[in-house]
């Protein structure tokens, strides 16, 4: 089983991606580790695509991370066995990310670089709440659905995700 997590920053992909990694019993890779280096310094993309492309070798996998312009995005959803698109609301994942910092302020998550400790500045609530919000980038998301019905799956909320988990 090969499975590509996509959505919203905050909606809860990395926790899907390492449960889905363990009930599969198979390898999961955060993009977040591939796209930074150490202190949030973004890695060379041929660099990264590569570590994508040998990760991508692995029979089964669970991938987390939307990355469009990056990381060999056409590959992984065309090998993917299913695509999970994570559509939570925006209130929802604002929520997410303010938890998720006061649970690990001052602390590498494992779905982050090593040394890229937990932040929440202007920049990324900005992302949160606008920037990754926008019509174009939620078109975006709608296409990839479209492009492959047969394949995705929508969760909308938690309610959804432990349903779709009790269905692995």
């Amino acid at each position: 089983m090969k499975i590509s997590i996509i959505g919203y920053s905050g909606a809860g992909k990395s926790t899907l991606a390492k449960r889905l990694s363990e009930i599969l019993n198979c390898p999961c890779l955060y993009l977040d580790t591939v796209n930074f280096c150490e202190n949030w310094v973004e890695r060379d993309v041929a660099e990264g695509n590569e570590m994508v492309r040998e990760f991508m070798k692995n029979e089964s996998w669970v991938i987390d991370g939307t990355y469009k312009k990056r990381f060999l995005f056409n590959e992984r959803m065309n090998e993917a066995d299913k695509i999970i698109f994570m559509d939570f609301p925006r209130v929802v994942c604002l929520y997410n990310a303010i938890k998720r910092y006061i649970m690990n302020r001052n602390k590498t998550r494992e779905s982050m670089a090593e040394g890229c400790t937990e932040k929440l500045d202007f920049e990324f609530l900005w992302w949160l709440i606008y920037k990754g919000r926008r019509k174009l980038r939620s078109r975006k998301f709608k296409e990839i659905c479209e492009r492959y019905p047969e394949k995705t799956v929508i969760l909308k909320n938690r309610r959804d995700v432990e349903r779709f988990l009790k269905s692995v």
